[in-house]
Order: C-alpha cells, then sequence, then structure tokens
C-alpha cells in the first residue's frame, strides 16, 4: 500500500500531493490518467490501471514482481471472501495482508506505488451471509465492520458494492434509489470511521457488475451517478475515482464488450468525474481494447489461480520423470471439491449435476479456478510442499511458480499501457515532496 512502501519516491510525491490537495493519493492518480495522460479529448484513459486480487502468497509475490518491473502502478483488490476480519479462505485478515504486502515490498525495494483495495464490499457480498441469507440490517451490519477493519488495515480504495444478494433472491434489477441508498450509507459509514480515527483521505469505487445492479447501458449508468452526485452533496461526501459496470465479462467468457464499454465511459466522465472499471477480466481475449475503450481499471483474480494450478501440475509432471508421488494433484483436486465453492460457478445448464457428470474440461476449468479457495488448505500446503522438495535437484519449484505467474500478469500491464506509467507519473507531480 502507497503509505507503507517508503522507497518509492513517486508514492511520495502522491501522498504529498495528496495532502495539499486535501485528497487521496489514488484520486490524484486517477486525476492524473484523466487529465494530462489522458491524451486526445476523448473520455477515459489511454492506460488501463491493473488490480489483481491476492487470491495467494504466490500470486501476491508475482504481481509486486511485476509491477516492479513494468514500472507501474498496482493496485490490490481483497474480496471479503478472501481477506476479512476472520482470515478469509487466504488466512489473511486486512492487517495481516497489509504486513504481508509491506514486508514483500520492502523486501524487494519496490519503488512503484503499491494501493490496497477493498472488493465488493457491501452486505451480503461475503458467501456465508449470502448462504445464510442474512437480514438486511444484519448483512449491512456485517458489511460495515469489514469495511471497519480495511480503514484500520490503512486500505487505500474501497469497493462499495450495494448489489450483492442473499441466497434465493431473484436477479431482477434493483432499483437507483437502492442502490444509491446503500452506497450513500456505506460511504458515510466508512468517511464517520476515518474521521474518528484521523486517517488521510480514502478513495472510493462505486457501482457493480451485478445483474442486480443492471449498470448495463450508459441511461442507466447516467441516472444511478447523477442520483448519487445528489445524494453524496449534502453530507459533504467524496466522489468516486472508480464507477463499476457490466461490460459484458463474466469470469469463464473471455468477452469484453468495447461497444457497451464505450458509452458507459462517457457516462461516467461526464456525471461523476472517475474512470470506469472492469470486473471479471479474467482471461479475456481481447485486453488490448480496454485502454482503447477509455476503461481506467480491470481486476483480475480467479484466472491467476488456474495459471497457479496449472504451474503446480507442471512440477507434478516433472515429479513423476522423477519416480516421485506428492499426491499434489489429488489433495487439490479433493480440497476444491470438499470446498463446496465450485458450484456457484455452473452455468444454468449445469445446475444440479455432481461433479464426476461434467465435461472434463469443466472439471479442470473448476478445479483451476477454484484452487484459490484451497491453497491454505493443510492437505494442499503439505503436499505441495513434498512436490517442491522432490523436484528441487532439477527444479526450483517457488522460482518457476512465480516466473508462471509474473508472466501472465506481466501480459496484462502491456496489454493495459502500463509500462512505465510511473515515471510518466512522476512527470506530471510536483517536484518535491513539499511543493
Amino acid at each position: 500500500m502507497c503509505a507503507s512502501v517508503p522507497s518509492s519516491t513517486v508514492a511520495d510525491r502522491l501522498r504529498a500531493t495528496a495532502r495539499a490537495r486535501d485528497t487521496s493519493p489514488v484520486a490524484v492518480l486517477v486525476q492524473c490518467l484523466r487529465g494530462p495522460l489522458s491524451g486526445a479529448a476523448r473520455p477515459g484513459a489511454r492506460h488501463t490501471l491493473l488490480a489483481v486480487c491476492p487470491n495467494s502468497e504466490a500470486v501476491t509475490r508475482a504481481a509486486l514482481r511485476a509491477a516492479q518491473e513494468a514500472r507501474t502502478p498496482l493496485f490490490f483488490a481483497a474480496t471479503l471472501n478472501q481477506v476479512d476480519r476472520g482470515g478469509g479462505y487466504t488466512g489473511w485478515t486486512p492487517k495481516a495482508l497489509a504486513a504481508f504486502v509491506a514486508d514483500e515490498a520492502e523486501r524487494l525495494a519496490l519503488d512503484t506505488p503499491v494501493f490496497l483495495g477493498l472488493d465488493h464490499g457491501g452486505p451480503w457480498a461475503k458467501d456465508a451471509h449470502a448462504t445464510a441469507a442474512l437480514p438486511a440490517d444484519a448483512a449491512m451490519r456485517e458489511a460495515k465492520r469489514s469495511v471497519t477493519a480495511c480503514i484500520e488495515a490503512g486500505y487505500d480504495l474501497l469497493h462499495l458494492d450495494p448489489a450483492a444478494r442473499p441466497a434465493g433472491a431473484s436477479d431482477a434489477p434493483l432499483s437507483i434509489e437502492t442502490l444509491v441508498e446503500r452506497t450513500v450509507t456505506l460511504l458515510q459509514h466508512a468517511e464517520t470511521v476515518r474521521d474518528e480515527q484521523s486517517r488521510a483521505p480514502l478513495a472510493y469505487e462505486v457501482g457493480t457488475d451485478e445483474a442486480r445492479g443492471g449498470l448495463q447501458s450508459a441511461d442507466r449508468m447516467r441516472a444511478f451517478l447523477r442520483r448519487l452526485r445528489t445524494a453524496l452533496l449534502p453530507h459533504d461526501l467524496p466522489s468516486p475515482s472508480f464507477v463499476v459496470g457490466d461490460l459484458g465479462t463474466t469470469l469463464d467468457s473471455g468477452h469484453f464488450d468495447a461497444d457497451r464499454a464505450r458509452p458507459i465511459v462517457a457516462a461516467a466522465d461526464e456525471e461523476a468525474d472517475a474512470l470506469v472499471k472492469g470486473h471479471y477480466t479474467d482471461d479475456v481475449a481481447t485486453p488490448s481494447d480496454y485502454p482503447l475503450s477509455g476503461v481506467g481499471g480491470a481486476n483480475v483474480g480467479p484466472g491467476l489461480s488456474a495459471v497457479e494450478a496449472t504451474a503446480v501440475r507442471d512440477l507434478a509432471t516433472l515429479e513423476a520423470t522423477l519416480d516421485g508421488d506428492s499426491g499434489v494433484v489429488e489433495a487439490l483436486r479433493t480440497a476444491v471439491l470438499d470446498n463446496g465453492r465450485w458450484r456457484k460457478w455452473l452455468r444454468p445448464d449445469e445446475q444440479g449435476a455432481s461433479f464426476a457428470d461434467l465435461p472434463d474440461d469443466r472439471q479442470r476449468w473448476l478445479v483451476d479456478t477454484g484452487s484459490r479457495y484451497v491453497w491454505a488448505d493443510p492437505d494442499v500446503q503439505a503436499a505441495r510442499a513434498r512436490l517442491y522438495e522432490n523436484v528441487a535437484p532439477y527444479r526450483d519449484a517457488e522460482a518457476f511458480v512465480l516466473w508462471r505467474l509474473k508472466t501472465a500478469i506481466l501480459r496484462y500491464m502491456h496489454a493495459f499501457n502500463l509500462i512505465g506509467l510511473t515515471d510518466r507519473v512522476g512527470e506530471h507531480l510536483p517536484p518535491s515532496p513539499d511543493s
């Protein structure tokens, strides 16, 4: 996170500029992308900031290495399923994630800004709360407690998502009034906590890609942002830096709808002075279309866990040639099936099917993307340790996995026009921390 990486001159200047403007470092970065670095007079940005979901220690380490090599700002976007007060499936609390990132950044002598962010912070955004169908008041209380924990841990960006649903609820779009009311409630809470703790200004991400948000058109996005702006003004609440809309992406489609994205980008630019952020960017077929469409941010997560799982499986193939048998492939598969979360990613025509009845390619996809849920499982960790030991005479297994992950992350960074962005941002910041 930006405040925890003392070696970055650009990060220092971002913080100094933010203090002078009484805003957040993320907001300063967004203003730079929308202003001096936007190029021609067209909405959006020429650069798509990458937010990596910290699904595992390996993904988090690889993302930091990729950001250092690409010389680009890096965001982490942690869901409440991944990182929360009780640990999440990674085992990290917000404070533990912040400490891990800070320690890794210091060890790497990282000299590019890194920001911690909450992804999908809102009622029922956590699987356990949705499955339990918590009442609305209880679900909002839980969301507020998690937001508080993120602020206490020093997060820089909070995505306040109003559109998740309890189990059994309809997918029909919520009213604009409901979306705005929930967003303002969460933002008021965050600002109250920030003020009580005398913390520096935060950046916010609003909107949703959930079906219940219905933010699939420029007209509905405009209506949401206009109503939100009207609701924020009386409370003197900050405007968002990012706006999330449905850009046609789903976890397993590989499709990005540039024709849908461009008018949504224009709506966010005109109504909120904000950048559009896309979710479920994993494995999109045309990632370079993001900056070409003006999209200013993108989240990548489960696809990187699939890269990690594939790398581990390739190591297991090497292990077999050495007559070793760590059992890591079976341990991973068993843990994913026992975890049960694979069912939430079944397609409509697969509902009710057993795992064994699914085609082999779907089983592989569900295990690979579902590996994010179980990397911290003790049996998986033990099998992975055996694997690494068995192949050690012929390959540095950890370095191999990090290389595969870093390569995948750098692919996005190149496509998103992020190479050297830290230095370009630095050219448009005041020359000294006290300026």
